[in-house]
């Protein structure tokens, strides 16, 4: 090979002057290193995104779901590929046309000359600019549509739902699974004609078919007719589009004064914008003719003409008519024109929330009950939790832990177990996971390989504490001992384990450590990816981006790589298609601890029916920093509970079961990835007892329920029943979380496992509701919904109001400064509300978190029922002093009328005290809800003017 050079001329006789500079080639040995490294840099990306590929692909055979990858993947791939070619090929057929269309001559004119060196610069690479033009957009397209895999499955597995939509008489699935996947292919035929229409414009304008400054005709013949057809196109899309947009009115969200989250027909909509749809349909299709006939024609005036008299019915028929209609013929009588489509909403939202079959009582609020009836119903009633399983796990964590490198998650769990005499019981639980934060000295073995798994169980009973206010445990200690029996107690798979392990190799873990010393380990499951191939190591080690993954000789045969561990994570792995409750519990089932997962599918297009956007729904005062809402934060409007899942705590193994047999949406993804649900027959008896009503979906419909609790289309216009969450009175700003407890309502024989609620009037604070939902999947009556509503001149306190009434009361503030004395703190635990025998009975446990501890123990009770408040260290005795003989109301006295028989002088004196407390709280309250700060802040000096003249009036009396 010949090696070029250049010289230098002499500049005075023109020889060679000075030594031979030779630039050319680099030698063969260069090139071959080059081209080397250039070969081992591709094959490292390529391994890096094979190494993602291939990760993923071992975890789904791990965990024995590998035909959710594989239909998955393929489905992506499929719809790359397809909707990529399909674009490609429109564009790449457009360029082509407009090229073979091109002119023969261009004309002579400075916009064609300057055109020429364009064309002549590109006339040898046309073949590789159409190429590369087509496979762009084709790459683009296809990823868009790999993104729509959801769609497509749920409208080619789709099943009907057996209900129709009031307006069209479509069946509700036509809006959940066809209309969506109608509208992504009308979307990406727009995309592919406005592509192909700018592609063929440029190519026409390149090669003369269209000018823009050249003297004479604009476009040719040819030009006008292609360019015409792809309007044609676009026009005729458009009609599709009209035609589609009828139907989207049922689905449509939009602002209305009965609600802020309107979804469906209105009159308006009915009455004016249907029919402008259907006629702008048909103008479309007449305009789509016109621009079709231009391949005769030769002329743009008519579908020009058709054209803009398409976007000006638009304007006319699509804008101004409706804005007429709503003006003059809606807002004079609002109530009674959109009256027959309140009633289509009200119906469609309570069906799709699964609130269709709530129940809506009047309650007095007040009782004719005597002292011994109240007293006794206060013990059958209810079972009371004083055991808050929001405040205690730092109790937990301080006489459970054993180890620092140990934790409780900071919200506990509410379950059932049987006691010693087989009598079912309310229990808080909690699971001693790993803590990688406490581990005494941090390193790579002993974070990923020697301290891999927490240990057991603890549980207490939530309806006593022990004599020093801590829980009264029932399963604790290490290695695990109580009423739970023998249980694998091992703990490789919880909510706080977020960092893989690598387990069952030459390496020994950490099992636990008693007083003997520390106990070692070898994991003895399948679970997880085995680590002896060296690609599958080279594959994680790229993955985690730690080289040691590589090379350790911790690792060995046997090795096996732990990861997506939280129970949250490998179910919607496995189940991309269901949304997750953001609470997963624990559960000792069959031996094995077991993580509890409630799962939901959606729905954002069912007609009629309001949608709520699922985070901000289930946020309330323990989703702050502590428990997480619901995994995906979108906007539905249909909702239901259609799987229960579980996941092992030592093996991983994800099982899932078939919970809502009836759920349509349920019934289409089971089609779609079979034998991945597990019949609901299939619920062994012991798991069984451990199911209750999830908290996320509870949350969404009282959240409803605030609203659509009203039939009556009259009533929900006015909003005169309107409800609201209250906020938590103990965590200010944040609504109050619902309520595990074992309860009888008014209409039942006895207790059950419910789950409990309470609402306040619109812009109140006193109590307008009570809400609960039978939360045992064995009773009958699971899933029913039951509401309370007091009377709207009801005086009953609301949660608020009793927290206030409480922290003012002298007596109690008196006795809960004795409390903080050292240094001490107090929390408040949950405010449980108890219907009982017509009033409502408060119960709120009081924690005392002591000077130089860092756990919380229970000290106090206080229980109010009616205008009786009682602050003892028990529950009986609270109780007890509530329905004494001077406090429990008669046979004919209401339980907030005070007793006739006059006091004595001294407590005469504290009782007008007391009343004046009242009054000052009563005028406060009244400020704030009219929003005069003037007179609320004097209402507040006020208040602690009678509190202190109150404490000694107090002291007085007890002088006497």
């Amino acid at each position: 090979m010949r090696t070029l050079a250049f010289q230098m001329p002499d500049r005075g006789s023109g020889g060679p002057s000075g030594p031979r500079i030779r630039v050319g080639r680099p030698s063969r040995r260069a090139r071959t290193l080059l081209m080397t490294v250039g070969v081992l840099a591709v094959l490292a990306m390529l391994f890096v995104m094979f190494a993602g590929f291939w990760t993923d692909w071992l975890w789904y055979r791990s965990v024995q779901y590998s035909s959710v990858f594989t239909k998955t993947l393929w489905t992506k791939v499929g719809m790359f590929a397809v909707f990529g070619l399909l674009m490609s090929a429109a564009v790449g057929l457009n360029i082509w046309i407009a090229h073979r269309l091109r002119p023969p001559l261009s004309a002579m004119s400075l916009e064609q000359q300057s055109l020429d060196r364009y064309r002549m610069s590109i006339a040898p690479y046309k073949k590789w600019v159409l190429l590369g033009v087509t496979a762009l957009v084709g790459l683009i397209a296809g990823a868009s549509a790999a993104g729509q895999w959801r769609t497509w499955l749920l409208w080619v597995n789709s099943v009907p739902f057996g209900k129709t939509d009031p307006q069209f008489g479509e069946d509700i699935s036509f809006y959940a699974f066809d209309l969506p996947w109608y509208r992504f292919l009308l979307s990406f035929g727009f995309a592919a004609v406005v592509l192909s229409l700018l592609a063929a414009a440029l190519v026409h304008y390149l090669y003369g078919g269209l000018r823009v400054t050249t003297p004479g005709a604009r476009a040719t013949a040819q030009a006008t007719g292609h360019l015409s057809v792809l309007l044609g196109f676009f026009v005729s899309l458009k009609a599709v589009a009209y035609w589609l947009d009828r139907y989207g009115l049922a689905v449509k969200s939009g602002d209305f004064k009965a609600t802020d989250n309107w979804t469906g027909l209105k009159f308006v909509d009915a009455n004016a914008y249907l029919p402008a749809k259907t006629i702008l349909f048909c103008i479309a299709i007449i305009c789509a003719l016109l621009f079709f006939a231009t391949i005769w024609r030769r002329t743009w005036q008519l579908p020009v003409i058709g054209f803009g008299l398409m976007v000006l019915s638009a304007i006319l028929i699509g804008g101004l008519y409706p804005a007429i209609v709503q003006k003059f013929q809606v807002q004079p009588n609002e109530q009674a024109k959109e009256t027959p489509y309140i009633k289509k909403n009200i119906k469609a939202t309570r069906e799709a929330y699964d609130i269709d079959d709530s129940q809506v009582k009047d309650y007095s609020g007040t009782s004719k009950a005597g002292k011994e009836q109240l007293r006794a119903a206060a013990d059958d009633t209810a079972s009371l939790r004083l055991l808050d399983p929001n405040v205690v796990s730092p109790t937990f964590q301080q006489k459970q832990q054993v180890r620092g490198y140990y934790q409780f998650p900071a919200v506990l769990d509410v379950d059932r177990y049987k006691n010693k005499d087989g009598r079912e019981q309310d229990t808080v639980v909690g699971l001693r996971e790993i803590n990688t934060d406490g581990i005494p000295e941090k390193n790579w073995i002993n974070e990923h390989f020697k301290y891999t798994h927490g240990y057991g169980m603890v549980a207490a009973k939530g309806t006593t504490v022990d004599k020093d206010g801590a829980p009264a445990f029932t399963e604790q200690d290490l290695p695990p001992k109580g009423d739970k029996g023998k249980y694998e107690g091992r703990v490789y798979y919880g909510e706080k384990t977020n960092q893989y392990s690598i387990v069952g190799g030459p390496q020994k873990e950490l099992d636990y450590a008693d007083d003997s010393g520390e106990k070692t380990y070898t994991y003895k499951g399948n679970s997880g990816v085995n680590l002896s191939n060296p690609v599958n190591r080279a594959a994680y080690a790229v993955n985690f981006n730690e080289p040691q993954i590589l090379y350790s000789g911790a690792i060995g045969e046997g090795s096996r790589i732990l990861y997506n561990r939280t129970p949250k994570e490998r179910v919607e792995a496995v189940a991309p298609w269901l949304t997750i409750d953001g609470d997963p519990y624990p559960a000792v089932v069959n031996g094995r601890i077991k993580w509890i997962i409630d799962a939901y599918t959606t729905s954002d297009n069912y007609p009629y029916s309001s949608r709520t956007t699922l985070g901000d729904t289930t946020e309330d005062s323990l989703t702050d920093g502590q428990r997480a809402v619901l995994a995906r934060q979108n906007r539905v409007n249909y909702i239901r509970n259609s799987v229960k899942a579980t996941v092992d705590a030592y093996s991983g193994q994800v099982e899932m079961y078939q919970w809502d047999k009836k759920d349509p949406v349920l019934k289409t993804w089971m089609k779609a990835f079979p034998d991945t649900i597990k019949p609901k027959s299939a619920i062994g008896n012991d798991l069984m007892d451990h199911l209750r009503y999830p908290q996320d979906l509870f949350k969404v419909q009282r959240e409803l329920l605030t609203r659509y609790h009203v039939k009556s289309p009259s009533q929900f216009y006015s909003g005169s029943e309107r409800w609201q969450i209250p906020d938590d009175p103990t965590r200010k700003g944040n609504a109050v979380p619902p309520y595990y407890l074992s309860l009888q309502m008014p209409d039942e024989k006895k207790q059950t496992f419910s789950l409990t609620t309470t609402f306040n009037p619109n812009k109140r604070e006193t109590l307008g509701a009570f809400m609960a939902i039978d939360a045992d999947p064995r009773s009958s009556g699971y899933g029913k919904i039951k509401m309370l509503r007091l009377p709207s001149n009801t005086t009953v306190s609301g949660p608020s109001q009793v927290q206030s009434k409480f922290n003012s009361d002298p007596a109690i503030a008196e006795s809960l400064n004795l409390l903080k004395r050292g240094d001490s703190e107090i929390e408040y635990g949950n405010l449980l509300t108890v219907p009982l025998e017509g009033g409502l009975l408060y119960v709120e446990p009081v924690y005392v978190r002591g000077a130089g501890t860092n756990y919380p123990r229970m000290r106090k009770v206080l229980v109010t029922y009616g205008e009786r408040i009682a602050f003892e260290d028990t529950l009986g005795e609270a109780l007890d002093k509530v329905f004494d003989s001077e406090g429990a109301p008669s046979e004919e006295t209401d339980p907030g009328e005070q007793p006739e028989e006059p006091p004595a002088s001294g407590d005469a004196s504290v009782r007008e005290a007391l009343n004046n407390v009242q009054e000052a709280y009563d005028a406060g309250q009244d400020a704030l809800e009219k929003g005069d700060w003037k007179a609320y802040g004097k209402a507040q000096e006020d208040l602690k003017e009678a509190i202190r003249e109150a404490q000694d009036a107090e002291e007085a009396a007890k002088k006497e």
